[in-house]
């Protein structure tokens, strides 16, 4: 009489559960920033879409990729393959330079982009 010996599966699978559950909270956009908090209810997009971060010290990242204003519209020119319409998101620490961010906006705009939105954290107590 043959039996199967399932306590190795059984380990590899504990193990790789572990290992996912490690990992899934840094899957998530990797530049951290205090983002603004807002009641506005959250916007459901189907795929990831293009962010452009702009942290505390006012540096600019395109995704996870540190870049220059002046490199970033040819960036996403040529990244996007929806064109001018590709949603892009703006992330700006609440502690960054006002005109820091409108300079990246500007940017976005003066390249083409017309579907910018600026992303907030949901307000707590609402």
């Amino acid at each position: 009489m043959s039996e199967i010996n399932v306590t190795p599966m059984v380990d590899v699978m504990l193990v790789l559960m572990i290992i996912f559950m490690v990992s899934a909270p840094l899957l998530t956009v990797g530049v951290p920033i205090d983002l603004p908090q807002t009641s506005a209810n959250p916007l459901n997009e189907e795929k990831e879409p293009l962010t452009i971060t702009v942290n505390t010290k006012g540096e600019v990242f395109l995704q996870e990729t540190p870049v220059a204003v002046e490199d970033l519209a040819p960036r996403l020119i040529a990244i996007t393959n929806s064109g001018y319409e590709e949603r892009i998101y703006v992330r700006g620490d609440r502690n960054v330079n006002y005109g820091q961010v409108m300079k990246v906006m500007g940017t976005l705009s003066g390249a083409g982009f017309r579907r910018v939105a600026l992303v907030t954290e949901l307000e707590q107590g609402s």
